[in-house]
């Protein structure tokens, strides 16, 4: 924790909040350990101060801006892929606390679980220095990568693909839910992105979200091999 916290230019006041937005609940889950909490609440008190300050930077950055533009540029900063983005990019992986079995699987490089650390850890921050320095986080690692003409600068597959078929009149996309497979604590959903009927793109994850993202993925690579033909 500390080499995380000298590498992000900030100290927590309360070392047990920040072990905690880093803990998984499948840590506790193996170790038992009563006074140990895992990040599950930091994550969802993370996710409405993300959704208050990501909409207050909107509202006094682009003040001609209708709230339909804003509301969609918010739901790219704050989804999934964004957020596994932030963590990926600050390295949180090496940092969470996670059983066995999860690390077994791959638990480490998760975007779903990624993404939620970052939310908890933004809960975290909140609790042990406020909103304004929740601000200052923000706006160094994700403000700064907005353009200036209000297109974020991480991928969004899902909402790429919509805006290349819109643009070029390739008629509805539509998402499917094909398969669910493993364990209730391990489920792995397997998604196709659909165009006039035919299947564009496959992808799986650990959430319907990040299985959508990963079709949408392919079909945009499918798309970039057409163009550049």
């Amino acid at each position: 924790m500390k080499k995380l916290q000298k590498q992000l230019g900030l100290f927590f006041h309360n070392q047990h909040l920040l072990k905690q937005a880093f803990t998984h609940s499948s840590y506790v889950n193996e170790h038992r350990v009563h006074h140990h909490k895992d990040n599950e609440r930091l994550e969802f008190l993370g996710d409405a101060v993300l959704e208050l300050t990501v909409s207050e930077y909107l509202f006094q950055t682009y003040p001609n801006r209708p709230e339909g533009e804003l509301t969609k540029l918010r739901a790219s900063i704050v989804c999934e892929p964004s957020l596994f983005k932030y963590a990926e990019n600050l390295e949180f992986g090496a940092y969470i606390l996670l059983g066995k079995g999860e690390e077994l699987t791959g638990g480490r490089t998760r975007p779903a679980l990624l993404a939620d650390v970052f939310e908890s850890f933004v809960g975290a921050l909140y609790l042990d220095q406020g909103l304004n320095m929740v601000k200052q986080f923000l706006t160094k690692h994700i403000f700064s990568k907005i353009s200036n003409d209000g297109k974020l600068l991480v991928n969004d597959y899902k909402t790429q693909l919509q805006e290349y078929t819109q643009h070029h009149n390739m008629g509805p996309i539509e998402y499917r839910i094909v398969d669910e497979r493993g364990p209730a604590h391990e489920r792995e959903f397997y998604s196709e992105v659909t165009m006039d009927g035919a299947v564009w793109g496959m992808g799986k994850g650990r959430s319907k979200k990040e299985s959508e993202q990963q079709a949408a993925a392919e079909a945009l690579r499918r798309l970039n091999v057409l163009i550049d033909r």
